[in-house]
């Protein structure tokens, strides 16, 4: 029986992570149709609410599903081995995504668009091969993993 609460826990986070995603390429999505940008409250705003759920998805992904796996609640050797090749680039990305969310949501600088184009481009380019890496894990995890990218 613990196995399968394991397997259905495993199945929840890979759902709840697809969850995220969707809203996170639906904002980036909205916040792509603004271009040329401009110092907008709209803008502002769309940035702000996008940098937040963008904390939020790779939280999930880097402390829900990697601390999981790294408090001894996995036990197939093909997830932890696949775990501990992709963390490293995962951690990077994780990195990137912290210092967008830093440059844009943060309060006490002016908002400023004249290098969010460039930024949200690289950014996009980290997110999708996030995408890449998480679909592979969570493939080893057993959840069926539907890609947004």
């Amino acid at each position: 029986m613990q196995q399968e609460e394991r397997r259905q826990n495993n199945q929840h986070l890979v759902s709840e992570l697809q969850k995220e995603r969707k809203e996170v390429w639906s904002l980036y999505c909205k916040i792509g149709e603004l271009k040329p940008f401009s110092s907008t409250s709209e803008t502002e705003s769309l940035v702000t609410q996008f940098s937040q759920l963008l904390i939020d998805y790779i939280s999930l992904g880097h402390f829900g599903i990697y601390e999981r796996l790294l408090a001894g609640n996995e036990r197939r050797d093909s997830v932890l081995t696949a775990a501990n090749r992709i963390y490293p680039e995962f951690s990077k990305i994780t990195d990137a995504v912290v210092s967008f969310n830093d440059k844009y949501d943060d309060s006490k600088q002016q908002f400023s668009v004249d290098n969010l184009e460039s930024d949200l481009s690289l950014l996009g380019e980290s997110l999708a091969k996030r995408i890449d890496l998480e679909d592979e894990l969570c493939n080893h995890l057993g959840g069926t993993v539907t890609s947004v990218a």
